[in-house]
């Protein structure tokens, strides 16, 4: 069902826009009880509700009003449908309250599953990740789908780099509290400037744009995939690199080999094995040093402790590919003198 907007409602808080919204709508009553989840990194609040007399569903809670035809969560959702690819149904939708209602998937997140899951389980599963991967790079724009938002938006250097400051500014800066004296600043910059071009020089695909454990969801026996807002064009290694480089998860480098064994057969890359190695570590150092940086935003300037757990990982991801790789000799000798577990 669709609400029809009305632009001169205020949003008021959230708490109040659920009542709001459940009294509205047909898939439940104002009565019903709802509880809010744990969110991701994002502004968004997520709540589940408990009709009486139906299953229960999730409500994404906006921080303001959204045009529904617009809003990059429906646009990819439509993509992403349009290939098969298993994503959470919409269900009804209020613009003025800034509210979508959605299917359930329940709980069990990829992460979660890896860590109570019984251990045979794991590889089938991120296998299907894989062929999840190998879907979205395999569809090439049409005219039913060129003029969709993930593909008029790109990664390029400007972007990489970026994402790479902020790294410098909220992991080194705030959460570690390191004033990086102007000389090594630069050295830095300067390595951050070649690794973001080298990547943006590579032909960029579709791309989930944040494809780890915490947004694949077991859900009757497949892998659904959420949270995926942020799709757009991007290197081939970069959702390859964040499934098998993922902060939330320990994957075994055996698994890693074989999983990107799969990939490879799947999407038929001639490429030698060993350059391809490399372009998926260097990406996989660009997404680490990024979620760093968001781990200390999340730290130091939000509050939220629930991301330093998973810090010592991606410090290993990192000081494991700057020793690596000579190319990143001279990057690795600079932020090492100023973070220990680099070394």
């Amino acid at each position: 069902m669709i609400f029809a907007k009305s632009p001169q409602i205020d949003i008021p808080d959230w708490h109040e826009r659920v009542r709001q919204f459940l009294d509205r709508s047909d898939l439940a009553a104002e009565s019903d009880d709802f509880v809010p989840l744990t969110g991701d990194a994002s502004n968004r609040r997520y709540v589940r509700v408990f009709p009486k007399a139906t299953n229960s569903f999730v409500l994404a809670v906006y921080e303001q009003r959204f045009e529904y035809e617009t809003l990059p969560f429906v646009t990819v959702s439509k993509l992403l449908h349009h290939l098969s690819v298993p994503v959470p149904e919409i269900l009804e939708h209020v613009e003025a309250l800034g509210i979508l209602a959605l299917e359930d998937l329940g709980d069990v997140t990829l992460q979660a599953h890896v860590g109570t899951g019984p251990a045979t389980d794991h590889e089938a599963l991120y296998g299907e990740a894989i062929d999840h991967i190998v879907t979205l790079q395999q569809h090439r724009p049409s005219k039913q789908t060129s003029t969709l938002l993930p593909f008029t938006v790109t990664f390029d250097a400007k972007k990489f780099l970026w994402e790479l400051n902020y790294f410098l500014k909220y992991f080194v800066g705030a959460y570690r509290g390191i004033h990086l004296p102007p000389a090594h600043h630069e050295m830095i910059n300067l390595e951050f400037i070649k690794l973001s071009e080298e990547l943006a020089e590579e032909p960029r695909i579709l791309c989930h744009r944040d494809f780890h454990s915490r947004n694949l969801m077991l859900h009757q026996n497949q892998l659904y995939v959420i949270d995926f807002q942020d799709a757009r064009m991007g290197p081939a290694t970069y959702d390859l690199s964040s499934l098998l480089r993922d902060s939330y998860v320990d994957i075994s480098e055996d698994t890693v080999n074989r999983l990107i064994g799969r990939y490879i057969e799947k999407m038929q890359i001639r490429e030698d094995l060993t350059e391809f190695r490399c372009k998926f570590d260097t990406m996989a150092l660009q997404r680490n040093l990024k979620a760093l940086g968001t781990f200390g935003y999340q730290t130091a300037a939000r509050r939220n402790p629930v991301y330093i757990q998973y810090i010592p990982r991606t410090i290993r991801y990192v000081r494991d590919t700057l020793l690596h790789y000579s190319k990143f000799s001279r990057l690795h000798d600079v932020l090492s003198t100023y973070m220990s577990d680099l070394k």
